[in-house]
């Protein structure tokens, strides 16, 4: 996904936290400081303190949406799993484990699941839980007319993918079955190593449709609180709107008696010294976004025992749009692959630990080992610009790089130094182009931009869940690349049940997407970093999809 957080603090007085740092960096965190404590103040009402939650956290910026149907990245869906449970549910390790799903069979061929529902699942209004519920929710997903973008996440049912694009409109084809309110039957295509993780994930959690449909006949909104009803460990007690979002915990919930938050506050925020100041300050416990903690203290923070790195399956990368020219030509977009020198980036920027990237596929990956791609060639780039039209990048237009977040962010500092690098080794002009999240999204789905950042998170531990988001027409490609043999090649290795058949026919279309026709380039390897204190704080386990279900948490001393 682009996918996508009582106590003391640990680190004394916030005096003493930032004189650790070099006097230039104290000074913009002191000055972020003072942002922090005012906007804490700014959290007391008529002079009387607001009571402060049981785990305050810091989870990136304002959620985008709480409609698990129309979701597309990490952030909302660390709600959304706060909120919802599916079948299955992941657990502290990122395995999905039984969720509403006490147990299940699946045949010797793999394509036929039978799920058994708990007789205690219930929503947050008091309302039985049933397996209508599963089918009503995942019928809503497909409809054509909600537009979810990821509902290819359900292409691996029998039929899905045809109700979903109008081609079959009787739902009652597709292949799951009620034969009665405690049973989930679901028929596949072909055999699918990862679907127990899809029915953990986002898109596949279900959703109270009653209580929908009577707010879209009165014109509401479903997903306020007081509105949205919710099958997880959490309620939507508030949402102040660039403020906070507090959980609390519910008590229909079937496995309540083993959830220890009673509420949990979300602070949005996506500024990084902002956010790092937060934390420092006491104001929040948990840093739950990689992206938020500034790279200038990052050669402080690995020495100190609060900061808990670790690599997941996770790619920063750029999209070419091959609409648009000149990326349309593929020797322009290898030729720009090529002048970058990513080790730069990860030891210059990014500066936590993180490999630089030949493939969209992490190393690590279950069952699959990512084929080479490009690497840093200035040359044979030079070469390939000029075969296109553009010696030393003569005639060559002024292209836009589109980038999200503040001057000064991993993001901004990144399209910098692109800007140089193509500047010195291919004599092209870049301007850099930022916009907000939720404006930046937009143009991606709209394909209006020249070239952009980019990331991916995977939804489960496969090279599926990164290779077939460049499938056609799928909702996450965003680059307006097609190629009917990749979409072959994905597909085929679906239907494939031997592992290594099957990672072979990978290879190929990674292959293809990496070093030939190249409407990506991959930058580094995500590492994960969260900011907590291990020796308070538990129920926080490093994984590999960087899930960590805020039901799992819990406090080994007393909350402040």
């Amino acid at each position: 996904m682009s996918r996508g957080s009582q106590r003391e603090k640990t680190v004394g007085t916030p005096a003493n936290f930032v004189a650790v740092f070099r006097p230039t960096v104290f000074r913009k965190a002191f000055s972020s400081t003072i942002i922090a404590l005012s906007i804490a103040a700014a959290l007391c009402g008529c002079g009387r303190p607001m009571d402060r939650a049981d785990l305050v956290l810091l989870n990136g910026g304002e959620p985008q949406t709480l409609d698990p149907a129309a979701m597309t990245g990490q952030l909302d869906a660390r709600i959304a799993y706060a909120l919802f449970e599916g079948l299955t549910s992941f657990d502290q390790t990122g395995t999905p484990k039984p969720g509403v799903a006490e147990s299940w069979e699946i045949s010797k061929d793999g394509l036929h699941y039978t799920f058994h529902l708990r007789h205690n699942a219930k929503w947050s209004n008091g309302d039985i839980l049933t397996s209508a519920d599963f089918l009503n929710s995942w019928r809503r997903t497909l409809l054509p007319a909600t537009g979810s973008e990821y509902a290819s996440q359900f292409y691996y049912i029998h039929n899905a993918k045809d109700f979903n694009e109008g081609k079959l409109t009787d739902f009652s084809q597709v292949g799951v079955r009620a034969p009665d309110p405690w049973t989930v039957e679901v028929t596949l295509d072909n055999p699918t190593p990862f679907f127990l993780d899809l029915c953990a994930f986002a898109t596949l959690l279900p959703v109270h449709v009653p209580s929908i449909e009577a707010c879209q006949k009165r014109g509401e909104s479903w997903t306020k609180p007081g509105k949205l009803i919710g099958n997880g460990a959490f309620t939507l007690k508030e949402w102040r709107l660039f403020d906070r979002i507090r959980l609390v915990k519910s008590p229909t919930y079937w496995n309540a008696a083993n959830v220890q938050m009673r509420s949990i506050d979300v602070l949005p925020t996506d500024n990084r010294n902002t956010a790092f100041n937060f934390y420092a300050t006491g104001v929040a416990d948990l840093m739950l976004d990689k992206n938020l903690t500034p790279t200038a203290f990052l050669d402080d923070l690995k020495k100190r025992p609060d900061y808990h790195p670790a690599p997941f399956l996770g790619n920063y990368f750029i999209r070419f749009n091959v609409t648009k020219k000149p990326f349309n030509d593929p020797r322009v977009r290898m030729a720009f692959s090529l002048a970058i020198d990513k080790k730069i980036i990860t030891e210059k920027i990014t500066r936590a630990g993180e490999q630089p990237a030949d493939s969209l596929t992490p190393p690590g990956t279950a069952n699959y080992d990512p084929p080479p791609g490009l690497t840093y060639d200035p040359k044979r780039a030079r070469e390939l610009l000029a075969a296109a039209g553009y010696p030393n990048g003569e005639n060559f237009p002024i292209v836009y790089y589109l980038t999200t977040g503040n001057t000064g962010g991993v993001d901004g500092d990144i399209g910098v130094e692109l800007q140089g690098m193509l500047a010195k080794e291919l004599g092209v002009k870049i301007q850099l182009q930022r916009q907000e999240w939720a404006v930046y999204l937009n143009s991606l789905s709209r394909l209006d931009y020249d070239f952009c950042r980019s990331s991916w998170v995977g939804d489960y531990n496969d090279a599926n869940t990164f290779l077939s988001c460049f499938v056609t027409d799928d909702g996450n490609n965003r680059t307006g690349w097609s190629d009917h043999q990749f979409d072959e090649l994905i597909a085929a290795a679906g239907r494939e049940a031997d592992l290594h058949h099957r990672a072979e026919i990978f290879r190929k279309a990674e292959h293809m997407l990496v070093s030939e026709a190249v409407p990506i380039c991959p930058l580094y390897y995500y590492v994960g970093i969260q900011l907590y204190d291990g020796s308070r704080l538990g129920g926080i386990q490093a994984n590999v999809i960087d899930e960590h279900p805020l039901k799992s948490l819990f406090w080994k001393t007393a909350p402040r």
